[in-house]
């Protein structure tokens, strides 16, 4: 499973046991963090998830920012709750590549971040088959 962390929305991805297909959900629109933690873990045991992949929203030339240390707590958090990994993933791009793969269609609130979500686990998956 994939989250792109945002603090309006977090947009989620899932695959197939495999890893082979990758389809984006519902957005989850932010509440409160307990909300937030309670929806996300349902979704997980729902997914039967063993991995949760957050966007690590880095500058362009690598180094932590503000929101990549908010991301990484709310990781840790999100972590300890469901009792599950949770690994922080480099996003840089892929609201780009979701606004860009959208151009064109109408889209809803939460469209941009779900296809950022599918985008993010697809590199995910791709990465972790190459090693």
């Amino acid at each position: 499973m994939a989250l792109d962390w945002g603090t309006k929305r977090i947009g989620i991805a899932v695959s197939d046991a495999l890893g082979i297909t990758v389809r984006g959900i519902p957005t989850l629109k932010r509440k409160t963090p307990r909300e937030d933690y309670d929806a996300l873990i349902g979704l997980i045991r729902e997914a039967r998830a063993e991995t949760v992949i957050v966007g690590d929203p880095r500058r362009a030339d690598g180094r932590s920012s503000g929101s990549s240390r908010k991301a990484a707590r709310f990781a840790f958090q999100l972590g300890r709750h469901a009792g599950i990994t949770v690994q922080m993933w480099d996003e840089q791009l892929t609201s780009w590549e979701a606004r860009q793969a959208l151009k064109g269609r109408a889209r809803a609130p939460g469209d941009v971040d779900r296809m950022a979500a599918v985008i993010l686990l697809e590199s995910y998956l791709e990465a972790t088959k190459a090693a």
